[in-house]
């Protein structure tokens, strides 16, 4: 089985876990065509695959520019996702990280403590500040599954 977790955001990541233990991290590629092609790579020879992405809105303070970017991001995942057929769920990042447990409030501190989370449960991944959400969803997705997690 390979899970892969998704934090859809220009500058997010992508994390494939193979039978639940080996994680390979990755950010965003900058292309759909790039994007297409790390997934091919990094699910070829796994019949079973599924995703979950964070379900990304835009927020009041975001500008109309970044607004329609960060929504063409999600837009584009989702695409790609449903053109190879990989079954997706979606969480919401209020969601996943209450799975960890209290969390900074200040955004950089959060981060940190997110990137520090994600060394731990997968240590031999390339576990960055783009990509510890992307662990942290696709661990999150590993152990709750879809049941239990509140999911919409």
């Amino acid at each position: 089985m390979m899970t892969i977790g998704i934090d859809p955001g220009k500058g997010g990541g992508v994390v494939f876990i193979r039978n639940r233990s080996v994680a390979n991290a990755f950010k965003c590629p900058e292309s759909p065509i790039l994007l297409v092609k790390l997934i091919r790579e990094q699910t070829k020879g796994f019949r079973k695959k599924r995703a979950m992405i964070e379900q990304v809105h835009s927020m009041p303070r975001d500008g109309v520019v970044s607004a329609f970017s960060f929504g063409r991001n999600y837009g584009e995942w989702l695409g790609i996702l449903a053109a190879l057929n990989i079954p997706t769920t979606h969480v919401r990042p209020q969601v996943w990280q209450k799975y960890y447990g209290k969390l900074p409030k200040e955004k950089k501190s959060r981060k940190h403590k997110l990137k520090d989370l994600a060394y731990e449960l997968y240590p031999g991944a390339k576990n960055t500040l783009a990509t510890a959400d992307a662990v942290l969803i696709g661990h999150y997705y590993l152990n709750l599954g879809v049941i239990n997690a509140g999911i919409f």
